[in-house]
């Protein structure tokens, strides 16, 4: 065994999979939008789901990509989880057409290995012209050629190891195969492993057509590697939910509910599924892939197994979406309100690298802040009206938390947004992300005074400064007309920019003034008259100057999600 073959075997293994990367990007590029409209229009038919998860993985060529795209979705909120189990299962049937598409394609007697170079040659010079449509068909047609460049030298690859001929090998086949039962286990996790590592079903199941045949991989061995794949592949999806909400969690958790089980069920009927196939493929122009098999022949069967098997799989478990839907419930509970909102319940880490869906991640992350500032403003106000110590303390140490969260929310949004806008977007999204930064920024400023607020006011308990009667109901009333700027403010947030009308966010702002200048003058009488004390007077005014302040964040927050502080 050469060690130079094994790495030229993994040198065309990277390869692979860096095409099949490059050439999927491509395809979402240049059907992006459009695929993304249609699996975010999804009805709660589960047929409906199955069909389109298989049309999007047959187009893009990635179940990964598609599964990753769907717990996005389910991230950002645009599908439940019932309707991404749906997808997911139609994303399992969808994959196994990458198998068919390399054995007729790749290793066959025609085989596009043979026309890369031509195809590199269109390909390469659509990647420097300035129409994005046709930059991306370039860069899918870059892909489309690395990918079978990379087969064909898995191919060579693969001959030059003679396997066939290893002592080592066919020990290891032959002792697998008495093992029975538990050979087939141990390769259904190898199968699994090898997907873990390359982080590709796809170019595990390249590698597992690679080495079947002369190779020296029986039939039976390469189908229990590929029932090893069909787990693997949920990893990604599962990878990308870490940095998502719970409800992507839950979608993830169900690609592998729904990958395992199958596996589960195909291990106990294996040799009669297997032989099923065989007694199929004999009666088509390739053959059985048992006694006397070619390649060709076990090729294609692998093929036929894969497909058969995902179909049938995806056929039983279809009436059990519902079971599905409870059995991650209730492994992956919510921690609650209190728990998730320390954290961003909608933005991962680029889960789908369109722009359109990062800005729509972001708008959903900003209701949410808005809501949180909302809660500083409640505590706030009790704050005002609270006059035992420990609870004074709880509170400001409640604000303070909040206020810490919200800086972190401002940097994180902001970073978030900042890479979306470094990507290739229109005037339209340019103008989205410019708004949504002012927003965050301003609702980041009002967080600061609401702390700055419960400063004052934790320190006027320490010095033993009260407010009258009249000062506190001032204040209420002050702090109640605020709530309703930020109701409306939040309402904007969830609207959207095409839909905010703001006449009723000025009328409250315009309100705030007009009360912030009637408890000025009041301010400055009962001065005159010497009604309160001078610290509590000072406090009094800075707060309901504060308050006024807020109000014009808060309409500033309206006026940016809408684009009229963009001109």
């Amino acid at each position: 065994m050469e060690f130079s073959e094994i790495f030229k075997l993994i040198g065309a293994l990277g390869l692979f999979i860096y095409g099949m990367m490059v050439m999927s990007d491509g395809i979402q590029k240049m059907a992006g939008a459009r695929m993304q409209s249609i699996l975010s229009s999804i009805t709660s038919s589960r047929f409906k789901g199955i069909f389109t998860g298989f049309f999007t993985t047959s187009l893009i060529q990635s179940s990964s990509a598609t599964t990753v795209m769907i717990v996005s979705f389910v991230n950002a909120g645009l599908l439940n989880l019932r309707q991404a189990i749906g997808v997911i299962m139609g994303a399992n049937i969808g994959t196994t057409m990458t198998a068919w598409l390399l054995v007729i394609f790749g290793f066959s007697k025609f085989s596009l290995g043979d026309y890369v170079f031509p195809i590199l040659a269109v390909g390469v010079p659509l990647l420097f012209v300035n129409r994005g449509s046709l930059k991306n068909l370039g860069e899918f047609l870059v892909g489309f050629s690395l990918l079978f460049l990379g087969l064909s030298g898995m191919k060579d690859a693969v001959e030059g190891l003679n396997l066939a001929e290893s002592e080592g090998f066919r020990s290891m086949i032959g002792f697998l195969a008495a093992q029975g039962f538990f050979g087939i286990v141990v390769l259904v996790m190898v199968g699994t492993l090898v997907t873990v590592v390359v982080q590709s079903s796809s170019a595990a199941m390249a590698l597992t057509l690679s080495l079947c045949g002369t190779m020296g991989l029986p039939f039976e061995m390469a189908a229990a590697i590929v029932l090893g794949e069909n787990i693997g592949t949920t990893i990604t999806a599962n990878l990308a939910a870490l940095v998502g909400n719970v409800h992507a969690k839950r979608a993830a958790r169900a690609h592998f509910i729904f990958n395992i089980f199958g596996v589960v069920w195909m291990l106990l009927i294996f040799h009669w599924f297997t032989k099923g196939i065989g007694l199929l493929m004999e009666n088509t122009r390739w053959g059985s892939p048992f006694a006397g098999a070619n390649d060709e022949s076990i090729r294609y069967s692998l093929s036929a197994f894969h497909t058969v098997f995902n179909i049938i799989n995806t056929l039983i478990l279809v009436w059990f979406v519902e079971l599905i839907e409870k059995t991650v419930i209730k492994i992956t509970p919510s921690k609650g309100e209190e728990d998730e909102v320390f954290k961003l319940e909608y933005i991962g880490s680029g889960l789908v690298g369109t722009p359109e869906l990062s800005v729509l991640e972001a708008k959903k992350e900003l209701v949410k802040f808005g809501q949180i500032i909302l809660r500083m403003h409640q505590r706030t106000q009790k704050l005002v009206n609270t006059t035992e110590r420990k609870e004074q303390k709880k509170l400001f140490d409640k604000i303070k938390h909040y206020e810490e969260i919200t800086d972190r929310i401002h940097h994180e949004i902001n970073s978030f947004l900042a890479k979306v806008s470094a990507k290739e977007v229109s005037e339209k999204t340019s103008e989205q992300i410019r708004g949504l930064i002012g927003a965050c920024n301003e609702l980041e400023s009002i967080g600061d005074i609401y702390y700055n607020m419960a400063t004052q006011l934790d320190r006027k308990s320490d010095d033993k400064v009260w407010f009258d009667q009249k000062q506190r109901d001032n204040l209420m009333s002050y702090f109640d007309q605020l709530k309703d700027g930020h109701q409306e403010m939040i309402l904007n947030l969830e609207k959207g920019q095409v839909k905010i009308n703001l006449t009723k966010a000025i009328s409250i702002e315009q309100g705030i003034d007009d009360t912030r200048d009637k408890l000025r003058k009041k301010h400055l009488k009962s001065i005159e008259k010497q009604e309160y004390n001078y610290k509590s007077g000072l406090i009094y005014n800075n707060l309901f100057s504060s308050i006024e302040k807020i109000g014009d964040y808060v309409l500033s927050v309206s006026e940016y999600v809408s684009g009229e502080n963009l001109n």
